[in-house]
């Protein structure tokens, strides 16, 4: 069995559990903790730490792979929105690695759902373009072309009638403003999708997010070219994601994060600070 564990932080709840990458699902069932108010990145290790020993007996060496709500580049946190200000231009794999005693893996949330989505959910070996969105607080994103993720593609912060698209079109602004599924879907999800639609041409859209479950009630009003399905993996698809990033690095190492023009940061900046 290929067992790899994922971990899904996010803004109030890190979850993981050890992944059969087999059978695309839990090999054990899921622990979650909730996320610590202040959640810099030493709070967030410890609680990193605790699942990992969980699951300890379960995964043996094998790397941890573990997302965050923010892109990650070549290791490096460029900057954070839903966490701890701390993160920013922070090194985070070597800070983990060093704090945790073993290779981490970190990766986008959204690209980590767009990876299991690909390989064991709705767009399960989907041979084109697929761009996974998902609707939630914001608008997370992931561009997978022909398998291979392109990752950190900040699609929700695409310009739309003068803003940030999140700030138009996520689910949260619907249940901010009352809106009907209706009146979001034709007002504000179309002309999102539409522009989406007309930068990249993409074979398929895979929604994800809490919203994805009344897929129904909104998907159909869309008139879009391109074939639109909700996600498969729902709650799931951040740790099966997280867990296929780990073992993709042990079969596919970032040979760039080894370039120290690439890879420069100190992680001492904001280590040990609470």
């Amino acid at each position: 069995m290929s067992i790899f564990l994922g971990i899904d932080v996010g803004g109030s709840g890190i979850k993981g559990a050890p992944v059969d990458l087999d059978k695309g699902d839990f090999a054990a069932d899921r622990l979650r903790i909730p996320t610590p108010e202040k959640s810099t990145p030493k709070a967030v290790a410890g609680v990193v730490g605790e699942i990992i020993e969980h699951f300890a007996g379960v995964i043996g060496d094998n790397p941890v792979g573990l997302t965050i709500p923010a892109p990650v580049l070549h290791g490096k946190v460029p900057f954070m929105a839903n966490l701890d200000q701390k993160w920013n231009g922070f090194k985070a794999d070597e800070y983990f690695e060093d704090k945790l005693g073993r290779k981490v893996v970190l990766v986008n949330d959204a690209d980590a759902a767009g990876l299991a989505e690909v390989h064991f959910g709705a767009a399960k070996d989907h041979p084109g373009l697929v761009i996974l969105t998902s609707l939630g607080t914001g608008i997370g994103s992931a561009i997978i072309y022909r398998g291979v993720l392109i990752p950190n593609a900040e699609l929700g912060h695409l310009e739309l009638d003068g803003y940030d698209a999140e700030k138009r079109a996520a689910s949260s602004i619907k249940d901010k403003e009352g809106l009907s599924y209706e009146e979001w879907a034709t007002k504000r999800l179309q002309p999102y999708y539409s522009h989406v639609e007309m930068l990249f041409s993409p074979d398929l859209f895979v929604t994800g997010g809490g919203v994805s479950k009344d897929w129904d009630k909104w998907g159909p009003l869309l008139n879009l070219k391109t074939p639109m399905v909700p996600a498969k993996l729902r709650n799931r698809a951040g740790i099966i994601g997280a867990a296929l990033a780990a073992k993709d690095a042990v079969e596919h190492p970032d040979v760039l994060s080894m370039i120290p023009a690439v890879a420069d940061a100190n992680p001492a900046d904001v280590a040990d600070t609470e």
